[in-house]
């Protein structure tokens, strides 16, 4: 069914939802997985065209794609990581053609109207411009929330 899934992640509680759905289907269709997470700060925005250093906060993404990644292979899963550079939602859409992914998973947060309009829906851009199946995995919520 599925032969490679581009899972989104985005170094946060949402992925302890997420990885867990991805890791099974993978183990039950046999699917590769590439891990991405999209750094989007200024640095990493202007990373390319400033011929800037590393910043501290693209090495900690780049160490949490690889624990993420060795959690996953120490279930037997193929994993690779990508840490992209830019916007979220055109950078997943461009990793998945570019990849060949048959998949991509990503979590929500849930946001309402007012949510979407503040943080913007990376989901709702990356659904529109991708002809790849979506799997959306619901976050759970916090006690408090």
């Amino acid at each position: 069914m599925y032969q490679k899934i581009l899972v989104t992640l985005e170094n946060g509680r949402a992925d302890a939802s997420l990885l867990p759905h991805v890791a099974a289907l993978a183990a039950q269709t046999g699917a590769a997985l590439i891990l991405l997470h999209v750094a989007d700060g200024w640095a990493a925005r202007n990373f390319d065209q400033l011929q800037l250093a590393e910043s501290e906060e693209m090495r900690a993404d780049r160490a949490y794609l690889e624990a993420a990644a060795a959690g996953l292979r120490a279930q037997g899963l193929r994993v690779e990581t990508r840490l992209a550079l830019g916007n979220p939602p055109a950078e997943i859409v461009r990793l998945a053609d570019h990849e060949h992914c048959d998949l991509i998973a990503m979590a929500s947060h849930g946001h309402r109207l007012l949510g979407d309009i503040i943080h913007g829906s990376t989901i709702d851009k990356v659904r529109h411009d991708t002809t790849v199946t979506l799997l959306v995995v619901r976050a759970a919520k916090l006690p408090a929330e």
